[in-house]
C-alpha cells in the first residue's frame, strides 16, 4: 500500500457492518474490504449477504455473509459469536441499518410504526454496540461508527418520528463516546442528506420532491454512496484517531 494510504488501512482488522447488502452499507463493506479489512456482511437475508460477501472475494477482498434482523436480539447476539468465531475477534461496527415504516404526517405514524423506528434506528445500535464491547475493549480499542442523518439535525417533512429517532441515535452517539473513551473506542456518528438509495427513493423518484430538497443546496444535486464511504473509512481507520463523539455530516451543505 502506498505510504500516503497507509494510515487508512484497516488490514487484519474485523469489521461488522448491519443493513450491509445494498446501498450505503454495501458500498462501505467494498470500500472497508479494499482497504484490508475482514468484512462481516449483515442484512436480514443470507442469501443477500452471501451474494455480496462472494463478490467481495472475487475482487480479491475478505468477507463473509451473516445475516441477522436487527430487531431480534437473539439474532444480534449470534452475529456477534459467529463473527468472533470465523474472525477471532471485533475491531469496527459500523451501525448502517434503519427503518421508517411511514412516509407523512406524524399524527399517521401509530404505535406499532413507532416501535418499529426505535428499535431499527436506536435500540439495534444500542445493543449491539454493547455486544460488540467486549471484543472490541479486549483487542486494544477500536471504532462504532452510527449511521445517523440530518434529519437528526433539524426535523424533515414526512420524516417526523424518523427524525425523533436519528436525533436520539446522535445522543447515543456522543454518550457512548464519553463513556467508552477510556477503553480505546471512538464512536462517531455519520449525518448524510439525500444520498440516492431504494431507502430513499420517495424522496427522489419524483423530480418536484427532488428539485425542493436540492436546489437550494451550495452542492445543488443529491449525493451518492460512494461519497459516504470514503467518510466511514476515515472514521474506521487511524486517520480519525482523534475523533470521536463527532457528528460528520455529508449533505451537499443542506444543513448551513
Amino acid at each position: 500500500m502506498q505510504a500516503e494510504q497507509a494510515i487508512f488501512d484497516l488490514t487484519g482488522k474485523v469489521a461488522i457492518i448491519t443493513g450491509a447488502s445494498k446501498g450505503i452499507g454495501e458500498d462501505i463493506a467494498r470500500m472497508f474490504a479494499r482497504f484490508g479489512a475482514k468484512v462481516v456482511v449483515s442484512s436480514r437475508k443470507q442469501d443477500a449477504c452471501d451474494a455480496l460477501a462472494n463478490d467481495i472475494k472475487a475482487q480479491g477482498g475478505e468477507a463473509t455473509g451473516i445475516a441477522a434482523h436487527v430487531g431480534d436480539m437473539d439474532q444480534l447476539a449470534r452475529l456477534v459469536e459467529q463473527t468472533i468465531a470465523v474472525y477471532g475477534g471485533i475491531d469496527i461496527l459500523v451501525n448502517n441499518a434503519a427503518s421508517n415504516p411511514v412516509f407523512g404526517p406524524s399524527l399517521d405514524c401509530d404505535g406499532m410504526a413507532f416501535d418499529k423506528i426505535m428499535q431499527a434506528n436506536v435500540k439495534a445500535p444500542f445493543e449491539l454496540s454493547k455486544l460488540c464491547y467486549p471484543s472490541i475493549k479486549a483487542r486494544g480499542g477500536g471504532s462504532i461508527i452510527m449511521m445517523s442523518s440530518i434529519a437528526g439535525h433539524t426535523p424533515d417533512p414526512g420524516l417526523g418520528m424518523y427524525s425523533v429517532s436519528k436525533a436520539s441515535l446522535n445522543m447515543l452517539t456522543k454518550v457512548l463516546a464519553k463513556e467508552w473513551g477510556p477503553d480505546g473506542i471512538r464512536v462517531n456518528a455519520i449525518c448524510p442528506g439525500l444520498i440516492k438509495t431504494k431507502f430513499s427513493q420517495a424522496l427522489w423518484q419524483d423530480e418536484k420532491t427532488l428539485d425542493h430538497f436540492t436546489k437550494r443546496l451550495p452542492i445543488a444535486r443529491m449525493g451518492t454512496t460512494d461519497e459516504i464511504s470514503p467518510l466511514a473509512l476515515f472514521l474506521a481507520s487511524g486517520a480519525s484517531s482523534y475523533s470521536t463523539g463527532g457528528l460528520f455530516y455529508a449533505d451537499g451543505g443542506t444543513v448551513i
